[in-house]
């Protein structure tokens, strides 16, 4: 698939996030259609998801929020093979890589051997692997970090890890749970910067579930509400601020405060059922 370039080619300027129009029939990258996700049986069935319609277009980058337990995480397996729908369909337009708020790093295999093994996994040959995992582990500024093991290393930099062992899979759609919820104020922000600019860079898809609406406000070209269990998208709100964006920005926040309205009524209206 060829993989368009996103916004902003020259780092350093100020480039709009234009509210892009609903991807056509053709030129979606990831699709749920009427989408259903149903947990056990009988008095035992869980609704995560009823009926979702969702879209993104290539090299989109939309953001998922929602109260805890919504299916936003259901919504990412399923669009990752990891599960299958109840009723609906899930299409997707190429490589998905998932990354999840944990690192999931083996911990007894090096940096390197991490990122080595997804390239393995692909089928790439023993020749070119170490260059390949080089250039990645460069990518997300671990160079020098290659002999280390996960253990040794701060919740910020697996995370980088986990990063490069994505891109290690060669992936179009970049599927993202919760992937800074863990970290400090300061490490989320500088991993904001480092993934939008390798978005930039290689075009990707990304679906980024958060629980944090700022983040979604400084990272995302759309931000999906999704309603409380079962999730449906309640409200899409499209993100026109300039790129790059800095997380305590004024735009940043009155956006994040409307997402925030959104939301608050939304749980507030499952309290009252």
């Amino acid at each position: 698939m060829s993989r368009p370039q996103a916004n902003g080619d020259r780092p350093g300027l100020a480039v709009l996030s234009p509210s892009l129009p609903e991807p056509t029939e053709r030129d979606a990258a990831v699709r749920l259609r009427q989408v259903s996700k149903v947990f056990g049986r009988g008095e035992d069935a869980v609704a995560a998801l009823d009926r979702i319609n969702l879209e993104a277009r290539p090299g989109e980058f939309v953001c998922v929020v929602g109260a805890s337990g919504c299916g936003k995480s259901t919504m990412l397996n399923l669009v990752a093979g990891l599960e299958q729908p109840t009723a609906g369909r899930v299409e997707v337009t190429g490589r998905t890589a998932l990354m999840f708020q944990e690192a999931a790093l083996f911990p007894w295999l090096t940096v390197a051997g991490n990122v080595d093994l997804a390239l393995r996994l692909r089928g790439v040959a023993r020749s070119e692997r170490r260059q390949q995992v080089t250039d990645l582990l460069g990518t997300v500024n671990l160079d020098g970090f290659a002999a280390k093991r996960p253990h040794e290393l701060s919740g910020g930099m697996r995370q980088r890890v986990a990063l490069a062992r994505a891109f290690a899979q060669d992936a179009d759609v970049l599927l993202m749970d919760e992937p800074f919820g863990s970290l400090d104020a300061m490490t989320r922000d500088l991993l904001h910067d480092e993934l939008e600019g390798l978005w930039r860079e290689r075009g990707l898809t990304v679906l980024f579930v958060t629980h944090n609406v700022r983040e979604a406000a400084r990272l995302g070209d759309r931000i999906v509400v999704l309603t409380s269990r079962p999730g449906r998208v309640a409200q899409t709100f499209p993100v026109d601020i300039a790129r790059p964006r800095r997380i305590e920005s004024p735009d940043v926040g009155e956006l994040a405060a409307g997402v925030t309205v959104r939301l608050r009524s939304e749980v507030r209206s499952h309290a009252h059922d």
